[in-house]
């Protein structure tokens, strides 16, 4: 079974860029994975809102959750990527 420190490894990897619609669903998991509910104020800065909400948009996952979801998103991009 893949480790989630493993994938994240194998998804700052991908040889190709990712676009900021998936970077977005990446990013909301593994922050709910790493930190929990969303903790910060909602920015200003649109680059730095998009990140926020795609974070607050996984409130309430536990981290075990977030991480097996960060998981199946790299499963469905790997491809597109490497």
């Amino acid at each position: 079974i893949w480790q989630f420190e493993e994938i994240v490894e194998k998804a700052k990897n991908f040889s190709k860029t990712v676009t900021k619609e998936d970077f977005l669903e990446f990013y909301g998991y593994y922050k709910q994975a790493t930190v929990g509910d969303c903790n910060i104020d909602e920015p200003e800065e649109e680059d730095k809102k998009a990140r926020y909400l795609a974070w607050k948009s996984k409130a309430g996952l536990t981290a075990e959750d977030a991480k097996n979801h960060y998981i199946e998103v790299y499963k469905k991009y790997a491809e597109k990527y490497q």
